[in-house]
């Protein structure tokens, strides 16, 4: 068998990529430390300041912050004066990097890294053994995902997001019943309860953590409309109950999303409306090769969504399911028309509003 000549140029330049990868990597996790220890909200509001300066500021270790600089710095994420030996960061990255940043704050993004890479020894099982990684072995996630949500919920949820089905928020205003399927730690669901005091809200997750949490700030609040109930959604078990269902991000994670999605379609009631978030890629991997996210998106289903599906005995759907299989599936639970749509900002998800067949 004749061996494959090697073309030098292209070797070389694949070489550099893979050390690009490298420092990425290591970026994304120091990254990570930066949002979680405050260095980045600090460093936005100094002057150019010295390593001693800056951990001052920021109540931190000096000697552990001047590491941290030399990556940031050598990363291309912080500036640097030899001169006066001050550290600097630039007010255009500062808005992707900082909490004022609202859901454009990638430093937070940063740290589904970390949390995915303590997963890597049971994963390696998988490919080998199979099975899956379950939900359990993800201590951060809910906090996570959480934090990641109710940045763009905040900022989105009541005039962007509801807005996008017609007429919702004025069905709201009069009242109706409302689901969140998967609702996490429910701040959705008590987003919504606050602004329209006259609908009814109803929060599902399997997650004890999650719905404590709904329960907490929901109490916090004062929302008697909103509650919470620590639930297996693929038995909803409510013909006919609700006028809208919301699903954020939560679908694509289910151990049989076509039981779910069927569920939600038996629980509508006519001209009920299914307004489901899900991720913005195309079920055709080719279609991906220019999605921003791509890679990102591929590892978190190895490393999570696929593999607490798997661990479930589930389908393994995976977060790159795409638009045409959700389409597909949406069909196929019993939806007559199904619409997609995006808003501005959010540049990982797309928005479905389908309505259920009519009998």
């Amino acid at each position: 068998m004749a061996t494959q000549a090697i073309n030098e140029t292209r070797a070389e330049e694949f070489a550099e990529r893979m050390v690009d990868v490298l420092n990425s990597a290591a970026i994304a996790l120091m990254t990570s430390i930066g949002h979680q220890v405050g260095l980045f909200d600090t460093m936005a509001s100094l002057p150019p300041s010295t390593s001693e300066q800056v951990a001052t500021a920021a109540a931190l270790q000096e000697r552990y912050v001047r590491e941290w600089l030399g990556a940031m710095v050598t990363g291309r994420i912080v500036d640097y004066d030899p001169a006066t030996k001050t550290y600097a960061l630039a007010a255009e990255h500062a808005a992707c990097l900082t909490r004022s940043a609202g859901a454009e704050n990638l430093a937070a993004a940063m740290q589904f890294i970390p949390l995915l890479a303590q997963i890597e020894e049971p994963i390696i099982d998988c490919f080998v053994n199979g099975g899956g990684v379950p939900y359990s072995a993800y201590p951060r996630f809910q906090q996570l995902m959480a934090e990641d949500s109710a940045t763009v919920h905040d900022a989105s949820l009541i005039d962007t997001i509801l807005p996008l089905v017609p007429g919702l928020p004025l069905r709201l205003r009069n009242g109706i019943e409302v689901a969140d399927i998967g609702c996490g730690s429910g701040h959705a669901i008590n987003l919504m309860a606050g602004e329209y005091p006259a609908s009814r809200f109803v929060g599902y997750d399997f997650s004890e953590e999650g719905i404590r949490a709904a329960r907490r700030e929901a109490e916090d609040q004062g929302l008697a409309n909103a509650h919470f109930e620590v639930r297996d959604v693929t038995v909803l078990d409510a013909p006919g109950r609700f006028d809208l269902i919301t699903a954020f991000d939560a679908i694509h994670d289910q151990a049989h999303p076509a039981q779910v999605l069927s569920g939600i379609a038996g629980a509508l009631r006519p001209n009920g409306v299914f307004l489901m978030v899900d991720i913005r890629a195309s079920s055709e991997l080719q279609e991906n090769l220019d999605l921003p996210m791509a890679p990102f998106l591929y590892t978190v289903s190895t490393l999570h969504c696929m593999t607490v599906s798997l661990a479930q005995a589930g389908t393994g759907l995976g977060t790159v399911w795409g638009e045409q299989t959700a389409r597909r599936m949406l069909t196929d639970a019993g939806f007559a028309s199904v619409e997609v749509k995006q808003i501005e900002g959010d540049v990982f998800n797309n928005y479905f509003i389908a309505t259920r067949q009519q009998h």
